[in-house]
């Protein structure tokens, strides 16, 4: 029982060879790991920017309000300079937040 392949094994090892070629130029040059954990990257690199951002925000106000604090504390001005200061802070913390998600320029480099 032949079923016709001795005369169509170069023809098919030639088709094959030919798919191979065009799967391998369409897959992605970087595919070392598997999809699944790409997906793990980048919701851990997303979580990661969250928390800078978070990070730089809270930052901004706890500075502005202990700031604030100690010149109440020191000048005796309570509560003008904490409300005032975490104002800044709060200020401070959105513009840092800013800068780090690459929302606003630094100030370096030439300027247009």
């Amino acid at each position: 029982m032949e079923n016709g392949s001795g005369s169509s094994d170069p023809v098919l090892s030639d088709r094959l060879q030919r798919l191979n070629a065009a799967l391998d130029k369409a897959r992605p040059k970087d595919q070392s790991q598997p999809a699944g954990s790409r997906a793990d990257t980048s919701t851990a690199s997303g979580m990661a920017m969250a928390f800078r951002l978070g990070t730089e925000f809270v930052s901004g106000v706890l500075v502005g309000a202990l700031v604030g604090w100690g010149l109440d504390k020191v000048l005796g001005i309570a509560p003008w300079g904490i409300i005032i200061l975490t104002l800044v802070g709060f200020g401070a913390g959105v513009l840092n937040m800013m800068r780090a998600a690459g929302q606003m320029p630094t100030g370096k480099g030439p300027k247009a």
